[in-house]
Formats: C-alpha cells, sequence, structure tokens
C-alpha cells in the first residue's frame, strides 16, 4: 500500500470548496512537515473526465475511477449539489463501494454521505452531513443513523463530514492522526483556521444559525426562545406567547425546522451554554442558570446526550482548539 496515496472522489455538481479543502490541506502538510514520502492527493472522476463544479469551473481529474485500483490510504467522496445523480448512478456507487475495501480509511464531506449511503458502508453507522440535507438522507437512507449536529463523526475506519469547510476539521483530524498534533498546529495556523474544532461541535449553533424560519408563528416563537433562554420555555407556554394550540405549534415545528418545539428549545440552551463555556470563565451554575438550565446537574446531561462529554470536559477541548494568540512583535530597542 501506498501509505500517503488520498484519492478525493469528484462528479459533475460536486463542491469545489468541498474538494479543495481535503486537498489544499493535505498539500499544505507535504510543504510544512517537508514529509518523505509525502501525501500523494489525486481526483478521481467517472471516467477520468474534468467535472464541472457547482461554481461552474472546470476541474480536471487525474484518475479515472473505474480503472483506479487499491490499496489506497484514505478514500473521500465530496459533496455538492450532483451528489444524489452521483449516488443514483450504479456505476460510480459500484466503484466507490469497491475501492472502499481496499482503504485504510474511507470518509465524506458535506452531501458525499449520499454517495457512501448508497454503497451501503453507512448502514448500521451514525453519520452526518450538510444540516440542510440531513432529513433527506435520514429518509432516504433509514439504515443510517443520521446526526446533524456534530461537524464530523469517525466511526472505525469510515468518517462523514457535515457541511463543506468542516473539511478542514477532519483533514487536520487525519493530519495529526498520521504525524502528531504539532503538524496539524501548523498547518492549521497557516490555513488561519481553529486547530481543530472538535468534531462533535455543533455544525448548527449560535455561531453559525440558520435562516429565519418562512412561517411567521414559528419565527415568533424562536425569537422568544432565543431571547429567553432562562424562561417557561415549555410548549404550552410557548404556544400561548405566539397564541396557536399547542398541538399546531409543534406541527410547524415538525414542518419548518424538524424538530418539535421541546428539541428545539433543548438544543438552543446547549449552544447558549457553549458558547458561554467557549468565551466566558463563568463557573458552572452560572452558565446552566444563563442558558436555561435548573441545576449543573441538568447541563451535565444535556451536554452529554449532544457532545458524549460533560461541559468541563467541553470547555478544556474548545480552548484546547481556539487559535493561539500572534506572538507580539519585538519592539526595537532606541538608541540614545
Amino acid at each position: 500500500m501506498d501509505p500517503r496515496h488520498i484519492v478525493m472522489v469528484g462528479y459533475d455538481g460536486a463542491e469545489l470548496l468541498d474538494i479543495a479543502c481535503v486537498t489544499s490541506t493535505f498539500e499544505l502538510a507535504n510543504t510544512i512537515g517537508r514529509l518523505s514520502p509525502g501525501y500523494r492527493v489525486e481526483l478521481a472522476t467517472p471516467g477520468g473526465r474534468p467535472i464541472r463544479c457547482d461554481s461552474g469551473l472546470v476541474v480536471q481529474a487525474q484518475l479515472a475511477l473505474e480503472r483506479l485500483t487499491g490499496p489506497i490510504d484514505t478514500l473521500i467522496v465530496s459533496g455538492g449539489f450532483g451528489h444524489e445523480d452521483a449516488a443514483d448512478n450504479a456505476v460510480v456507487v459500484a466503484h466507490i463501494r469497491r475501492l472502499a475495501r481496499d482503504s485504510r480509511r474511507v470518509a465524506s464531506v458535506c452531501t458525499g454521505a449520499t454517495v457512501l449511503a448508497a454503497t451501503g458502508l453507512l448502514d448500521g453507522r451514525r453519520a452526518t452531513t450538510h444540516w440542510r440535507f440531513a432529513p433527506r438522507l435520514a429518509s432516504r437512507y433509514q439504515d443510517v443513523r443520521v446526526d446533524s449536529a456534530p461537524i464530523f463523526i469517525r466511526e472505525g475506519r469510515v468518517a462523514t463530514a457535515a457541511g463543506v469547510t468542516s473539511a478542514l476539521d477532519l483533514t487536520l483530524a487525519f493530519v495529526e492522526e498520521d504525524h502528531g498534533p504539532e503538524l496539524a498546529r501548523q498547518v492549521a495556523r497557516d490555513l488561519v483556521t481553529y486547530l481543530q474544532r472538535p468534531g462533535n461541535q455543533a455544525q448548527m449553533s449560535v455561531y453559525v444559525s440558520p435562516p429565519a424560519p418562512d412561517n411567521d408563528v414559528v419565527r415568533r416563537a424562536v425569537d422568544h426562545v432565543l431571547s429567553h433562554l432562562a424562561a417557561d420555555l415549555s410548549t404550552a407556554r410557548l404556544a400561548d406567547v405566539v397564541g396557536v394550540s399547542p398541538r399546531h405549534l409543534t406541527r410547524l415545528f415538525l414542518r419548518e425546522l424538524g424538530d418539535p418545539p421541546a428539541r428545539f428549545v433543548r438544543c438552543a440552551r446547549v449552544d447558549a451554554a457553549a458558547r458561554l463555556l467557549d468565551a466566558t470563565d463563568l463557573p458552572m451554575p452560572e452558565v446552566a442558570a444563563r442558558s436555561g438550565f435548573g441545576s449543573g446537574e441538568a447541563l451535565r446531561q444535556a451536554f452529554v446526550a449532544r457532545f458524549r462529554m460533560p461541559p468541563a470536559k467541553f470547555r478544556a477541548v474548545s480552548r484546547r482548539s481556539a487559535p493561539e494568540p500572534p506572538e507580539p512583535n519585538p519592539v526595537p530597542a532606541v538608541s540614545t
């Protein structure tokens, strides 16, 4: 096996940023780490043909998917608006399935999870994708345990990354796995990105808010939740605030947001707590109170359920993942 052969799978309608985040990160690791042997990163497409990306730009491939043979170190499937056409292409799916058998690691970026799901590789596994497309993935592939919250999920040799630039986080995790945290840290600094956001950090949070709901009732309910996190936010109380029945509010939330009001409230409170843990030194009881949890234990249970770690560990990981401040420029001595 070539220990560093990275194959990125693309197709018409792939997202250029999905591809570039992976390829640029590995190539930068080669340069900074002066790796020998370095990563050999190549793009494989159906027929080896150039592909037209979502943006309209055309990208040249190095490999024909049909002619490629393993073993391969890491096989990564790009996302993009062409993902469902790729997943419906039996030839593309069969070759990805074949190559995956001979790959040490297999991954997808963004909606590339749809293509991996079509191969059966995600059956019985927990997987993520771009939050906007998660309901569709879950509906289409019911054997996949879709979780739209994390930035990326790693289960054994199979990984799935969420929307677009989360590919940076996953690729940095691969670099760290292969060469240690110091090289990953240096690559992240050159990319001017975090080293690295923990995979279980939420992709949908107060940092990257989804568009406001189109429905006026849901929008008013959401606004009330976000501005009154410590208040009574039961479904009955929210329904009373916006002037509808609890049953009707639940139907609207499910249609507009994909979650009932109670789950939305819990997620909003967890996200608010995550931001306080990341950005402040407030003690846990104060974090719990400000974000609407009745106790530190309720906060802990919510964090374990959402991030699979207690809040104290989340704070420690988040602080470690933050970019280091630049070193101050030395002030030259003044001659007198």
